[in-house]
C-alpha cells in the first residue's frame, strides 16, 4: 500500500527556502530577528548572543571549545541551521581555517531590539464601548469552534458533499494535496487527506500553513511578505483589538483566510473593523515541536477492541468513524469498535496502522495516558497483523504470453526478459510467461523480429 508522508515544516524552513535577496530584506524588519532568533535550537541561540557584539569573524575551533565533546552533534546542527538562514557567513582561508560571521543586517537589528525593547508592528485600539473584546475563554471556544468546522468541511467533502463557506486560496490548498477532483464526481478525500485528519492540531495547522505560502505566488502575493506579516501577528497580544485600516488590501485578504482557520477573530463596528488575534496566531513564530504541549485525551481502548471516546465533538466522532466502528453514540460519550473491517477501509484510504496507533497515544483518556503501554499491547499488534493481512499480495501490472512457434523462442524471450529484469513467471513445459507491463512493448518488438 503506498504511504504518501505529510511533513509539517515550520516557518522557519520557508524562511530557510526563500532566495538570499528575500531573505536579507525579511531581516531589515526587527520583529524577524527576534522571531527567527526563538525559533532557532538552544545552542545555535547562545551562539548568536554569544557572537552579537562580535564585529570580526570566529574561529570554527573556537567555537567547538564553547560545547561538551559529546555535544559534537548539536553544534553541527547548530551551524548548518544558521548557515542556512543566512544568519552565519562561513569564510575559509587557507592560513586560518574556516571561520563565522553574523549577518550585519540581522545583528545590528537584534542589537537595536535588545536595547530599546523596539516598537510593537501595530498598537491595539484603545477599548471602549464600541468595542467589545471576547475574554481568552470565549476566544478559545470560537478558535476551536473555527478548526472544527473548517475540519468537518474536509471530512463532509469526502463523502461527496460541495465545500461550502471556504475562500478560492484555501480551496486551492485543499485541491493541492487533500482532495482531489475527478469529472464530474464532487471532490474526493486523497491518501494525504485522510492522513492529514489523524494529525494532532498543530501539525494540521502547520501544513495548512505551509502549503499557503507555497501557493503565495499564484495569487500574486510575494511568499516573503506573506512570512514577514504572519510572523509579525506572533507579536500581537492574544484577546487585543486592532484596526483593519492600518492593514494593506494583500493583509487584508490574508487575515480573510486566516479567520476561516481560526487564527484570528474579524469584528465590525459602526466606523471600525478590526481583528482579534487567537493562540493559535500569536503561536506561529513557534516551533512546531515547542507548541505541541500534550492536550488531554479523550479516548478509552479496551483489550476486547471496544472504544469509549468521552466527548461531544461531531469532529472527534467524524475522526473516530475513519477506523473504527461507531455502535451509538449519547451526549458525552461516543461508543465504538475497532474491527477487521473497519481497519481493512482505513488502510484502503491510504491511513497505515502506525498513524492509528500514534493517533490513540495522543488522545487517550487522562486515566490510561499514565499506564505503560497506554493502548493495549494486544490491541496494537493486532492492528498491524491486519495491515500486513494486505501487503502479502503486491499488485503488478503485467501481460501474459503463450502459443510460442518453438522451444528456442520462447527460450530467448526469458532471456531477453531477464535482462530487461521485466520476468515475473515462466513455465518451460507449456511455454508461457508472465513480464512487466514496462517491458511489454519491447517484448513485443523483440518477438516481432524472432518471427521474421
Amino acid at each position: 500500500m503506498p504511504q504518501v508522508k505529510i511533513i509539517a515544516k515550520n516557518f522557519m524552513d520557508m524562511v530557510a527556502s526563500l532566495p538570499a535577496i528575500k531573505l536579507d530584506k525579511l531581516y531589515n524588519n526587527v520583529f524577524i530577528c527576534e522571531a527567527i532568533l526563538r525559533s532557532l535550537p538552544p545552542l545555535a541561540k547562545k551562539y548568536v548572543l554569544q557572537m552579537l557584539y562580535i564585529d570580526v569573524p570566529v574561529p570554527a575551533t573556537m567555537m567547538e571549545e564553547w560545547v561538551l565533546a559529546d555535544g559534537a552533534s548539536k553544534h553541527r546542527v547548530a551551524i548548518d541551521r544558521l548557515i542556512q538562514l543566512r544568519i552565519f557567513s562561513e569564510i575559509s582561508d587557507r592560513k586560518r581555517g574556516t571561520s563565522y560571521s553574523l549577518n550585519p543586517t540581522f545583528q545590528n537589528n537584534l542589537q537595536k531590539h535588545i536595547i530599546s525593547g523596539g516598537v510593537l508592528p501595530r498598537e491595539p485600539m484603545n477599548s471602549d464601548n464600541a468595542i467589545k473584546l471576547p475574554s481568552l475563554q470565549e476566544l478559545e471556544t470560537y478558535a476551536l469552534k473555527q478548526w472544527e468546522c473548517f475540519l468537518l468541511q474536509l471530512i463532509n467533502s469526502g463523502q461527496g458533499e460541495k465545500l461550502t463557506g471556504i475562500s478560492s486560496s484555501m480551496m486551492r490548498i485543499f485541491q493541492r494535496g487533500l482532495l482531489s477532483q475527478r469529472d464530474k464526481d464532487g471532490p474526493r478525500l486523497t491518501e494525504s487527506g485522510f492522513q492529514f485528519l489523524l494529525m494532532d492540531t498543530n501539525a494540521q495547522l502547520w501544513y495548512i500553513i505551509r502549503e499557503y505560502i507555497l501557493n503565495a505566488e499564484e495569487r500574486d502575493v510575494d511568499p516573503a511578505d506573506l512570512i514577514s506579516f504572519l510572523l509579525e501577528l506572533s507579536f500581537h497580544v492574544t484577546g487585543q483589538a486592532y484596526n483593519l485600516n492600518t492593514l494593506t488590501e494583500v493583509q487584508n485578504n490574508t487575515l480573510k483566510d486566516l479567520a476561516d482557520l481560526g487564527l484570528v477573530k474579524l469584528q465590525q463596528g459602526r466606523k471600525d473593523s478590526w481583528f482579534i488575534p487567537t493562540k493559535l496566531a500569536t503561536n506561529l513564530s513557534v516551533s512546531l515541536a515547542d507548541s505541541s504541549a500534550r492536550k488531554e485525551g479523550f479516548v478509552v481502548m479496551e483489550t476486547n477492541f471496544r472504544m469509549y471516546a468521552y466527548s461531544t465533538s461531531k469532529l472527534q466522532c467524524e475522526i473516530l468513524r475513519l477506523f473504527a466502528r461507531i455502535e451509538y453514540q449519547l451526549p458525552n460519550l461516543i461508543a465504538c469498535a475497532i474491527t477487521k473491517e473497519s481497519l481493512y477501509n482505513a488502510f484502503d484510504n491510504g491511513i497505515t496502522s502506525d498513524q492509528i496507533i500514534t493517533f490513540l497515544q495522543q488522545n487517550s483518556h487522562p486515566r490510561c495516558a499514565d499506564r505503560v503501554p497506554s493502548i493495549p499491547e494486544n490491541v496494537t499488534d493486532q492492528i498491524r497483523l491486519w495491515e500486513t493481512d494486505l501487503q502479502r499480495i503486491e499488485m503488478t501490472q503485467a501481460h501474459f504470453y503463450d502459443e510460442f512457434p518453438s522451444k528456442d523462442v520462447f527460450e530467448a524471450a526469458c532471456d531477453f526478459a531477464r535482462e530487461w529484469r521485466g520476468l515475473l513467471w515462466e513455465d518451460s513445459k507449456r511455454m508461457r510467461l508472465v513480464v512487466k507491463s514496462e517491458v511489454h512493448n519491447q517484448m513485443r518488438e523483440f518477438l516481432h523480429t524472432q518471427s521474421k
